[in-house]
């Protein structure tokens, strides 16, 4: 009981946003899209964000052949 507002509230906003979709700006999609010579590559941010990064390489349970007899216990 109680659920009949909110259904109604969703239907009425789902209906909005299937036929009366708001105005798109397509210039800004095209240019979010194509991308800008100025963004970072994946290398610069890599590097400014090396401190934070955690080597747990060593604690990979797959590696470790004891890893089953742990899991066990």
């Amino acid at each position: 009981m109680g659920r009949g507002r909110a259904k109604a509230k969703q239907t009425k906003v789902a209906r909005e946003l299937k036929y009366h979709s708001p105005n798109t700006d397509l210039a800004a999609l095209q240019r979010e899209l194509a991308g800008t010579a100025a963004a970072e590559s994946d290398e610069q941010l890599d590097d400014e964000y090396d401190e934070y990064d955690v080597d747990d390489d060593s604690k990979d349970a797959d590696e470790d052949p004891n890893w089953a007899i742990r899991r066990t216990r």
